[in-house]
């Protein structure tokens, strides 16, 4: 596995690795974007894009972009000497471990924007965020050039931003979306999950009881309306005294509309999203519902 930091290195890296394979069934480049503290989530987007691809490039960046100035970018998880002994152990091939000073070597004058779907969820209470991913991805995209990039489903909003960008923009890649990864008691996997306390992290379940209680209310309901949903979800959320609501949504997927009044045997697919705090810690998670199928 190479350790590369400057983006002349990777892409002379990358054309001479690339020149050297032969006919594949395999996608040529497969790339996996990072914020590092890599926990098994992490190494499930690494598992498929070893499977789909001949070379696998990880990046490591906390993207100080994607922060507003009160969150949490100096507190944000890092180690490194943990993650790339675990990248190497996945089976990647190159990880791009850039300083900020290699990714922005000036004042950013020049950001990528996409409108109405990032103006809910996470980026209704978190303003800069989404510009601040999109720019830094579409930076990586263009600095890797991958023929497929893997994110995981757990940030559903930034996949469907991600993907409408790289639509909008003609980007000559493949964006895979993969499975959310849980622990065993149910609990999303996120590197945030470390600052919880145990008290927290017991009540944190409470997330992923009130997303099967989406999925069972739906089931007992031929036509509702999203607010009834919503409501639902939010009472089971409640009952743990720790969590501090931001946002439960019913949405449509991708699109991330209110949806009309949901019929029986009307095809439509629904994200339930929250977002909740238990102390200091903010977490996501969700559900894709398809429904009338």
């Amino acid at each position: 596995m190479e350790v590369i930091q400057s983006v002349a290195l990777l892409r002379s890296t990358l054309q001479q690795k690339k020149s050297g394979i032969g006919a594949s069934l395999k996608a040529p480049v497969g790339f996996v974007p990072t914020m590092g503290y890599l926990h098994e989530g992490h190494l499930s987007l690494i598992k498929a894009a070893r499977e789909a691809s001949e070379i696998v490039v990880l990046s490591i960046f906390v993207n100080p972009l994607q922060f507003g100035p009160t969150e949490d970018l100096d507190r944000y998880p890092r180690d490194t000497e943990r993650d790339l002994k675990l990248a190497e152990e996945a089976g990647v091939d190159i990880v791009f471990l850039p300083q900020v000073e290699e990714m922005y070597p000036g004042p950013v004058k020049t950001t990528v924007s996409v409108s109405g779907i990032t103006s809910v969820l996470c980026g209704a209470s978190r303003p800069v965020h989404f510009d601040g991913v999109t720019t830094v991805v579409a930076k990586l995209l263009n600095i890797v050039q991958p023929d497929k990039a893997f994110f995981g489903l757990k940030d559903a909003q930034q996949v469907a931003v991600v993907s409408q960008m790289v639509q909008d923009l003609n980007m000559n890649v493949d964006i895979v979306a993969c499975p959310i990864l849980r622990e065993e008691d149910g609990l999303a996997m996120s590197s945030r999950n470390v600052f919880l306390s145990k008290d927290e992290r017991e009540q944190a379940l409470v997330l992923s009881r009130s997303l099967k209680a989406a999925e069972a209310w739906v089931r007992e309901h031929a036509l509702f309306r999203a607010e009834e949903l919503r409501g639902a979800v939010k009472a089971v959320i409640e009952e743990a005294p720790l969590a501090d609501i931001d946002y439960v949504e019913v949405l449509t997927y991708p699109q991330l509309e209110q949806p009309e009044a949901v019929e029986a045997g009307v095809p439509v697919r629904l994200i339930v999203a929250l977002a909740v705090k238990f102390g200091a810690t903010r977490l996501i998670d969700n559900t894709i519902l398809t429904l009338g199928k």
